[in-house]
């Protein structure tokens, strides 16, 4: 069927008519919207077969039933897949964490900070083989280009607004911060949280990082042998790092 469908899209999507009809979607639109999800899935079918290192279009082409020349009409490379599924995997896990935080929104700023940090674990657990993709070994010859960037920010963001909030309610503390890592707190503040006190930058983004750490940690096995209660664990780590990162009040 999905070999049908690119044989009927082949003339539309020639440079000359490589164009979405306006208003309401077509059905050429909805097709092509159809094929891109396939193909995307597939994708990731790939990856969870042999990892990203060895995707490829023809390997993907060959799954659909598709010949390579139609899949190269919708990624004309296998980068540009590449960053299709990356940053449908952060806007995916930006999604699972701003769905979490929205459940507590009125909650002290712990508990919404641990409500992030538990979401990014329980969608990790659910995608590993996408959470691979965006935060294991960086895929040989690719470079992610600048437009995953909105998507890629969507947690770190999410924890600067809680902190943000913890400060304009007086449940954020900043951290002692040594002299010589003023300047850069205050780069930090200027570039991504304005309204937030540079001292506490550095200790929140160590704590971004370290969250992202503890996730790969047991997503990748290193805990095996280790650490047996993994969500009790997960749990009390994410409440320390929010208060190494200065913020105060109950987590639950």
């Amino acid at each position: 069927m999905l070999s049908l469908v690119c044989t009927a899209l082949d003339p539309w999507q020639t440079d000359a008519h490589d164009q979405l009809p306006v208003g309401p979607l077509g059905a050429r639109a909805r097709a092509r919207t159809e094929v891109t999800a396939a193909i995307k899935d597939a994708a990731r079918r790939r990856l969870a077969a042999e990892g990203a290192a060895r995707l490829s279009l023809r390997a993907v082409a060959r799954e659909l039933g598709m010949v390579s020349s139609a899949l190269y009409r919708y990624f004309p490379s296998r980068d540009d897949l590449l960053t299709a599924l990356i940053t449908d995997a952060y806007d995916s896990l930006g999604e699972a964490a701003e769905t979490a935080h929205a459940r507590v929104a009125d909650a002290a700023s712990l508990r919404r900070w641990t409500a992030v940090c538990e979401a990014v674990r329980h969608w990790a657990l659910a995608h590993p083989h996408e959470y691979a993709l965006i935060y294991g070994t960086p895929v040989p010859g690719y470079s992610a280009p600048d437009a995953t960037v909105p998507a890629a920010s969507r947690v770190g963001l999410l924890l600067l607004g809680v902190a943000r909030d913890a400060h304009e309610r007086g449940e954020l503390t900043a951290p002692p911060l040594p002299p010589e890592l003023a300047p850069e707190a205050d780069r930090m503040a200027a570039d991504l949280a304005p309204g937030l006190p540079p001292a506490a930058m550095p200790s929140l983004i160590a704590a971004w990082a370290q969250l992202f750490g503890l996730v790969g940690f047991e997503l990748f096995g290193q805990f095996e042998r280790v650490v047996e209660a993994r969500e009790e664990f997960f749990r009390h780590a994410a409440v320390r790092l929010g208060r190494a990162a200065g913020l105060t009040g109950e987590d639950t």
